[in-house]
């Protein structure tokens, strides 16, 4: 099946550049691509449930139209004009029961209808919010290093109201206020003539543009409104998120002002969004007014002139007013309509985003991993300006450790990416076993691969979770082992709620260490073949490094491993070590090899020990109490929630 939602986004903003009439094709086109999940084909059940709700507000709306007619009835039964019953027979009947009766059919029938929808919409709905999460991973590394989560979650979650307010207001209101007008029209001409229809007529046609018009104006300020509460809760959420640096520089007040900068445009688009309703209501009713004073005074001259009974001046009084009550859901039908298609504009543009990295349509899984990865001149740019590879070209066999280390900005971390295959090489190959990552899935490519980064990001849930998360099906007794061969078992089982501990939002309830541990675990469980370790211990301490290092020798032994380090004391023992200057390789030999070259690597090895030996100096004159400082301990304590 074609997926509706580009073809939404499409229509979403060929709408802002052409005016109403795109609009109303925009609403047509949304109906028609929404449609596949009102009728799925797959879901005959559903279908079934369409066809009934499709029956109930057909008996509905007939039973509607029809009801005044017990009220005509009535007052000719009350004025003597009826000979079929006594009229302290018939207009009680009438009146109390017959007419009471038609309503309650009417409402019986309406809420069966919604009923009977409730779960077609509403799997219309799930299925087009999955289709939005699931777009949103697709995405590239690119996209979400630019987004604004707080934004995000806000334009999804009006999306997803919009979608159902469109499926509902359409389906379930729009066709059988249509159904109805048909109805009335047909009843009015032929009890009345065309003059009261040709009125009626031209009331509905003056109330619907009136409508379309004044909703058109009020759209502009709907999405003012949208666009102040997206900024206004992507302030929140960021602050919110960082709320340690806010703390660390005192500007609680200036967050606050931030917020309340979106907040104040917000009030003003949100005031302006009530004044104009009541405009938009003023108008209808006076509309309604005009053409509902001119019939009755047709009639009551036709009364005068005997012409018509009482009964008919009652029985067009009460059409009017039925017609009323269409004519106002109509036009609450296609403001909710329009305020849905604004609300769920972002969102269709989110639809519109293209995937940056898709598999090829002949890709295959990647077949039987032994792990050498070959990197053969490879090129790769951000920007076509600033190029960031220049081409590479170096191999890691299988089973082996190769590092790559080089000052900030030689484009170590880019090298991990594109294995992952964030991005795709702008020149050159990535293989793995001799297959070329664009050749094979993304979702094989990354099932080989576990990576350690420097900046563990852990889900607000519990340790178990975490580990587990490595290989989602492992048993208790797996993760386990894997917390052991991590070395933070033993501190998980001292905590009081064990492997049910919660690590907090981003895992900010345990310490670097222990973060870096629990990523060494889940990257354990997961067993790949081939490990990254992304300046896995660069954000930590020495004497924590020596421990996580301890853990990472461990969990790489037997791995083809790919090391990009800062801190060249953890890839002295590695294979190969490669040396990264802006986008090119510089060196490349063991770690005794380098040295004796004399050259980038050996001075950046004089740096680091140098400032080591420093900072073990300073650490072992805070062990002695030298300076007065109280010894705190490698590793912060968990923080109960």
């Amino acid at each position: 099946m074609t997926d509706p939602s580009k073809t939404k986004t499409a229509d979403a903003q060929a709408a802002g550049r052409k005016g109403v009439s795109a609009e109303e094709g925009k609403t047509l086109n949304t109906l028609v691509n929404l449609w596949p999940y009102i009728w799925p084909a797959d879901r005959p059940d559903l279908k079934n449930r369409v066809l009934l709700a499709v029956a109930a507000l057909i008996v509905a709306k007939v039973v509607t139209v029809f009801s005044p007619y017990f009220f005509a009835w009535a007052s000719d039964a009350l004025t003597g004009e009826s000979n079929n019953l006594p009229a302290f027979l018939v207009a009680p009947v009438m009146l109390v029961l017959a007419y009471n009766a038609a309503r309650v059919l009417a409402v019986a029938f309406n809420q069966l209808r919604d009923a009977l929808f409730a779960q077609v919409g509403q799997h219309a709905v799930r299925q087009l919010a999955n289709i939005t999460f699931h777009h949103l991973h697709q995405l590239s590394l690119r996209f979400h290093l630019a987004r604004r989560t707080g934004g995000l979650s806000r334009v999804i979650e009006r999306g997803v109201k919009g979608i159902e307010a469109i499926v509902r207001f359409t389906i379930l209101n729009g066709i059988p206020t249509l159904l109805e007008f048909g109805i009335m029209a047909i009843v009015i001409w032929y009890q009345f003539g065309f003059s009261y229809l040709a009125i009626i007529a031209v009331m509905i046609v003056a109330y619907v543009w009136y409508t379309i018009k004044a909703s058109n104006w009020r759209i502009a300020i709907r999405r003012e409104m949208n666009d102040s509460d997206t900024d206004a809760n992507s302030k929140a959420i960021d602050s919110l998120l960082n709320f340690e640096t806010v703390k660390y520089f005192g500007n609680e007040k200036m967050e606050a002002a931030r917020f309340d900068v979106s907040m104040a445009r917000y009030e003003k688009a949100a005031t302006r969004t009530w004044t104009s309703l009541a405009w938009l209501n003023f108008g209808q009713t006076f509309i309604l007014g005009v053409g509902t004073a001119a019939c009755m005074i047709l009639s009551a001259l036709a009364v005068q002139r005997g012409e018509q009974t009482i009964g008919d001046f009652v029985l067009i009084n009460a059409l009017l007013m039925q017609i009323a009550i269409p004519l106002n859901f109509i036009g609450f039908i296609y403001r909710e309509i329009r305020q849905g298609l604004a609300d769920i504009e972002s969102m269709f543009s989110l639809l519109d985003v293209p995937a940056e990295v898709q598999d090829a349509s002949d890709a295959q899984d990647l077949k039987a991993v032994e792990g050498t990865i070959r990197f053969d001149d490879v090129k790769f740019h951000y920007d076509v300006a600033r190029p960031i590879l220049k081409g590479i070209s170096f191999e890691v066999p299988a089973g082996k450790t190769v590092a790559i280390v080089g000052p900030s900005g030689a484009g170590k971390s880019t090298i991990s990416r594109l294995l992952f295959r964030f991005y795709d090489v702008t020149g050159g190959a990535v293989s793995i076993d001799g297959q070329d990552v664009r050749s094979v899935t993304q979702e094989s490519v990354r099932g080989a691969i576990g990576m350690v980064p420097q900046d563990t990001v852990l889900f607000n849930d519990t340790i178990a979770y975490n580990i587990r998360y490595g290989r989602p099906e492992a048993s208790e007794a797996e993760v386990k082992d894997a917390a052991r061969m991590a070395q933070i078992h033993d501190f998980i089982e001292r905590l009081p709620e064990g492997y049910s501990a919660e690590v907090g939002e981003r895992g900010l309830k345990l310490s670097g260490g222990e973060k870096q541990r629990v990523a060494i675990a889940r990257t354990i469980l997961k067993a790949p073949p081939i490990l990254i370790l992304d300046e896995a211990t660069s954000a930590l301490d020495t004497h924590t490094e020596r421990e996580i290092q301890t853990a990472l020798d461990q969990v790489s032994r037997n791995r083809t491993t790919l090391v990009i380090a800062h801190r060249l004391s953890t890839v002295v023992n590695a294979d190969q070590i490669i040396v990264l200057q802006a986008g090119e390789i510089a060196e490349r030999g063991t770690h005794t090899e380098l040295l004796a070259k004399k050259g980038l690597y050996a001075s950046m090895w004089d740096r680091q020990r140098e400032a080591d030996e420093a900072e073990e100096r300073l650490r072992a004159a805070k062990e002695s109490d030298d300076l007065g400082f109280v010894t705190r301990g490698p590793t912060a304590d968990y923080i109960p929630g």
